[in-house]
């Protein structure tokens, strides 16, 4: 379902809406990462406050941890799927402002729950159903986001824009290491654990009614316009007066289910090493250097905070570059330097004899191959879809990867070093899936068109052909 190499979509009058558009769609998905951000950095405190109960090990508890973190992520594309199927059918816009809702609400009401010591055992299962919602709605934020932010950007600009979702990725995990980092140094360790991790959880409350606000203020996007009055002319010749509204809600046209499957899985292959290696070297670093590698908490925060100032350093010029020379080059490169460094990188951390500004070094650099992957990929994923499908394919494309390689990377790094004892597992575990992420991405043909205006194109070319 890959578009053509060349092209550009439907043309905006507007820059204003564009702008706004950029930012309304990007904010969203900056309170989403920041929250799991915030979820990560504080897995140890998160553990030991709801899944230790007395006698259980803190092993077992951060195994525990990390696996309400993966259950979140398996909802994601449930959510996708869901919010994506109305985001489609209805609009990009209502679709957003409810999926913001639930993830400002989730997400604060974390800040205020009961810890074991309180409700017992109702409190892990209370804190676990708050991730469910906000895996449900982070699951509708992407692809809805991402739609808006590529149908309203400038021709020959959608890998920019696309980029800033990425971008956004990096900005709320380093809010989220930044609060915590914060709350280290100026709260003592028993002050933290006691109330201190609630902070950064009650702090979604205003950024969310910001986010909500501006897109109350959010314009439909024109190709989603443009396809349902092209629908709505189609179901008033077509149809007898009665059933025209119906057509017009209902009948959005759509490629074959067998192509939009195989694009989903696609997709989610040529994304699955951005998913595994970002969240090993941006989430799960924090606790891997302090199990691991016996690091202090501050310490684990500061090479977080260096690992993403590198994402967010090559994001941007990424997705410009990407707008260049195609998305497949910039991509396939950041997928092959995993591949290649993230041992070496990896052993840079372990070595004792390794200089703190050489480790510094090594974190970024990590952070900055991935960011990569990172720019091109949201655009990458809105070219593979036609507008009727946009929300729900490259929503699920993205939900399904990143269920299974950021939800559960560190469930599956955490378990598999307690069993062998490998301090390389997350290097073989972001290796690999960017090894598969390469072959996958091979097969990608250069997409810096409009796949639903091509679409939209094809739809009245049948049309024609059939009356």
């Amino acid at each position: 379902m890959d578009a053509p190499a060349h092209g550009s979509g439907p043309p905006t009058d507007r820059p204003e809406r564009s702008r706004r558009a950029l930012v309304a769609g990007s904010v969203g998905n900056f309170i989403e990462w920041y929250e799991f951000g915030v979820y990560g950095y504080f897995a140890t405190v998160v553990a030991a406050r709801f899944f230790t109960p007395e006698g259980g090990s803190e092993a077992e508890a951060l195994v525990r941890t990390y696996a309400s973190f993966a259950l979140a992520f398996f909802f994601r594309p449930v959510g996708a799927a869901l919010f994506g199927r109305l985001g489609d059918r209805v609009g990009r816009r209502p679709v957003l402002i409810l999926v913001i809702v639930l993830m400002t609400a989730a997400t604060t009401l974390i800040g205020v729950l009961p810890t074991y010591a309180t409700a017992g055992a109702l409190a892990p299962w209370l804190l676990t159903l708050l991730r469910v919602v906000q895996g449900l709605s982070a699951g509708g934020e992407f692809g809805g986001a991402v739609s808006v932010m590529t149908e309203f950007a400038p021709p020959g600009r959608r890998g920019l824009y696309g980029a800033w979702q990425s971008f956004t990725v990096a900005l709320g995990l380093l809010g989220g290491a930044g609060a915590a980092a914060l709350l280290a140094t100026v709260l003592t360790g028993a002050q933290l654990n006691s109330w201190g991790w609630r902070l950064p959880f009650l702090l979604t409350l205003p950024m969310g009614l910001g986010a909500l606000w501006l897109r109350l203020r959010l314009d439909e996007t024109p190709s989603f316009q443009a396809l349902r009055t092209q629908t709505q002319t189609q179901a008033q010749e077509q149809a007898q007066e009665q059933e025209q509204a119906h057509q017009a809600r209902r009948a959005l046209p759509a490629p074959p289910a067998r192509e939009v499957a195989k694009a989903i899985a696609l997709g989610a292959g040529r994304v699955m090493g951005w998913a595994a290696a970002g969240y090993t070297f941006l989430v799960v670093l924090p606790s891997y250097l302090q199990n691991s590698l016996n690091a202090t908490f501050q310490q684990a925060l500061v090479a977080t905070v260096l690992a993403n100032l590198g994402f967010a350093a090559t994001i941007i010029p990424a997705g410009l570059l990407s707008d260049r020379i195609g998305r497949r080059p910039v991509m396939l490169t950041g997928a092959l330097l995993v591949t290649v460094l993230a041992v070496p990188l990896l052993n840079l951390l372990q070595d004792g004899g390794t200089s703190t500004g050489l480790k510094g070094a090594a974190v970024f650099v990590a952070g900055a191959i991935v960011g990569l992957m990172a720019g091109p990929g949201p655009a990458m994923l809105s070219e593979m879809f036609p507008t009727s499908v946009r929300y729900t394919g490259l929503g699920l494309a993205y939900a399904l990867s990143n269920a299974v390689f950021s939800g559960c990377a560190g469930l599956i790094i955490t378990k598999t070093i307690e069993r062998t004892g490998s301090v390389d597992i997350p290097a073989y575990y972001a290796a690999a899936t960017c090894a598969v992420s390469a072959l996958a991405l091979l097969t990608l043909r250069e997409t810096r068109t409009d796949a639903g205006a091509e679409h939209v194109r094809e739809q009245k070319k049948q049309a024609e052909k059939g009356s």
